[in-house]
């Protein structure tokens, strides 16, 4: 196996992007929703609305120039190219810090914190196998605990003997499993959406922000979680129609966002729409609506979590999908250094509150040095 770090560039061709807008062109929408709100889904006007701006105002060369104008390079681990984004800091001592993602998002997520992150961290932003501009694992195998070990090799070949690690959604997953696996190069790790799974007992007389953990997650199960049964069970199935489908694949994603994110009723409060679309033209432009949802069928039966025993920290954004007590998640993270609940922001934090999310990692970390 070649341990060569190449140096990457997004080339999208004309022709894709031509495709796309004959594909937004031709879209065969679906009746309305019978009701007002987003309980059946994302609303019908939005949507056409969405697709007729990505059609005719969208500028992917923007997007394309920003990430092109960062350090980007390419890795094979066991087969698979992975894409990741290194930015060194000026600083010759900075801590080496890897950032991950989740699904549906991407690297796009952590674009705002790098410039302010990069004063104190060498920043690594891999992407997920099967997402993005990484390659699409051709045999199975490729769920959490595989990708962290990729993620530690990676940091190996950059020369980082000792890092940081952050993540959430799928991202948290990964981080949690590298603290697990790898505590010999792994000083610390930070999640802004701890997956635990307490004890009945301390479901028992629970606290106000327990109370709260339990309805959300009550509510996901009941309401928000129909995507991650498909995903984790027919990935296969669900691929061919937004492979095909710009305005499916949008639709699919940008839902989320708006059930996920700190926005008071509508996505665009919270992260604009060139924002958005960003974000789905790494799962569009390289038909990734597949590959991306077999993580979930990867990972979902994976049994027991591991616990963490090097330095760990949450925070807590209010909007968040899992949240979770400072008792609850120290039933797996045996070394918590740092907790704190946040009083704005959702599942995309990054994305949301780089502000505070830049604080968070910074506050959480400086416990670890």
């Amino acid at each position: 196996m070649s341990d060569t770090v190449e140096p990457y560039r997004i080339q999208i061709p004309d022709s894709a992007l031509d495709d796309l807008r004959r594909r937004l062109a031709s879209t065969r929408f679906p009746d309305a929703q019978p009701v007002d709100d987003w309980s059946q889904g994302i609303p019908l006007a939005y949507v056409q609305g969405l697709c007729a701006y990505w059609r005719d105002g969208y500028d992917w060369r923007d997007l394309e120039a920003r990430l092109n104008a960062l350090p980007q390079f390419r890795t094979e681990i066991d087969g698979v190219a992975i894409h990741f984004i290194h930015v060194r800091s000026a600083k010759a001592d900075a801590e080496p810090l890897i950032l991950t993602h989740g699904w549906p998002g991407s690297v796009v997520e952590f674009l705002k914190v790098i410039p302010l992150l990069q004063d104190d961290f060498h920043l690594v932003l891999p992407t997920i196998p099967g997402y993005g501009f990484s390659g699409k694992p051709a045999a199975p195998g490729w769920g959490v605990e595989r990708v962290a070990k990729a993620w530690s090799a990676i940091m190996a070949r950059l020369g980082y003997d000792r890092f940081f690690a952050q993540g959430g959604d799928w991202g948290a997953a990964i981080t949690a499993a590298i603290g697990a696996q790898d505590p010999e190069h792994c000083r610390g790790v930070h999640t802004n959406m701890p997956v635990v799974a307490p004890p009945p007992e301390m479901r028992e007389n629970p606290t106000e922000l327990e109370k709260e953990a339990l309805a959300a997650r009550q509510y996901y199960q009941d309401w928000d979680s129909g995507y991650s049964k498909q995903q984790s069970t027919r990935p296969q199935t669900l691929g061919y129609g937004l492979t095909d489908s710009p305005a499916g694949q949008a639709a699919w994603i940008v839902e989320k966002f708006y059930q996920w994110t700190d926005c008071d009723g509508h996505p665009e409060n919270v992260l604009t729409r060139d924002e958005l679309l960003d974000n789905v033209m790494f799962y569009w432009l390289t038909a990734a609506a597949a590959s991306s949802a077999r993580l979930y069928w990867e990972s979902f039966s994976r049994g027991a979590m591991d616990d963490v025993a090097v330095p760990a920290g949450v925070s807590i954004f209010p909007k968040e999908i899992f949240k979770a007590s400072r008792r609850w998640a120290e039933t797996r993270f045996k070394d918590l250094r740092y907790f704190n609940v946040l009083e704005s922001g959702g599942h995309f934090a990054a994305f949301e509150q780089p502000a505070a999310f830049v604080a968070e990692l910074r506050a959480c970390f400086a416990t670890m040095l």
